[in-house]
């Protein structure tokens, strides 16, 4: 293949392994919250934040867990789509490369704009990307230090906007930080329920496999239902979107009763929730209006 060629078969590579379809759910809660935290979406920094969070904090996160995932995936047939890269092995160490070589200077900017606390709360994010997959840690594989480590991979850019400024987050902002922490948490674990006989047969640990598969349901029912209560603790506008984890509790109610014989059914509750996010963006925002125009 000559030069060319080479390059963008290697930009594919990467784009895939990003997962586009999940850029907006880590870009978008660090510009939210940046904005709420008194920022301006005319300041510098929430352009590199925004565009940071955006592509290469995703490749970072999804790229290395393709890498250190690659031998299971080979054995999973929701790898090689929207839910998952299913990457040639020659192309691992460019990917690592990239993930490093996209980062550090975002990474770099962003320590040296922000306050110390948005400092630390980024490397405690950064950790927890790379933590969950690379071998010797490999977080993915504890039992519920992997829907904490999940849920961190999400909420952590939503603290960083929220620190970034150095203004006071109210005790109503922590609340609203901690919803978004529940519902992450829940959707991890949901993910894991398609998977547990899988991971079971490939000696992959998981909250799925530890608790089972009706459990491990019920466990993200209930943190759902915690994220919709967390939020009605908050004042209006705000309080509405005790709706959005509500409705997520509602899409997974279903398969409260599933076996783990039955496990892959939970499959279409897991490609529900995919546009499901999108419908939550979509409320988040109009309510993020209204709380302005207050």
């Amino acid at each position: 293949m000559s030069g060319p060629g080479r390059t963008a078969s290697a930009l594919r590579t990467l784009l895939a392994t990003s997962r586009p379809i999940s850029w907006v759910n880590t870009a978008y809660p660090f510009g939210a919250a940046y904005l709420l935290a008194g920022g301006s979406w005319r300041d510098l920094a929430f352009w590199v934040g925004v565009v940071f969070f955006l592509v290469p904090y995703n490749l970072a996160m999804y790229g290395i867990n393709d890498v250190f995932d690659h031998e299971s995936d080979l054995q999973n047939p929701r790898k090689g789509g929207v839910e998952g890269a299913l990457t040639d092995a020659a192309h691992h160490r460019m990917i690592l490369w990239a993930c490093l070589v996209s980062c550090v200077p975002f990474v770099a900017v962003l320590l040296w704009w922000g306050t110390v606390a948005s400092g630390v709360a980024l490397a405690v994010t950064m950790f927890a990307v790379v933590a969950y997959s690379l071998a010797g840690l490999r977080f993915k594989e504890v039992p519920f230090v992997d829907s904490v480590t999940s849920a961190t991979h999400f909420v952590g850019p939503a603290v960083v906007g929220a620190l970034f400024t150095g203004a006071q987050v109210p005790a109503a902002g922590w609340a609203v930080l901690a919803a978004f922490f529940a519902w992450s948490m829940a959707s991890h674990a949901f993910g894991a329920v398609q998977d547990v006989q899988a991971d079971r047969a490939g000696g992959i640990g998981s909250i799925g496999t530890v608790l089972g598969g009706r459990p491990t349901v019920w466990v993200s029912f209930g943190l759902y239902l915690a994220a919709a209560g967390l939020m009605v603790a908050a004042p209006l506008p705000y309080a509405w979107l005790a709706a959005v984890p509500a409705l997520y509790a509602a899409s997974v109610a279903p398969f409260l009763g599933i076996t783990d014989a039955r496990c892959e059914e939970a499959h279409a509750g897991w490609t529900r929730f995919l546009w499901l996010n999108y419908v939550a963006g979509f409320a988040v925002t109009m309510v993020l209006i209204a709380g302005a125009w207050g």
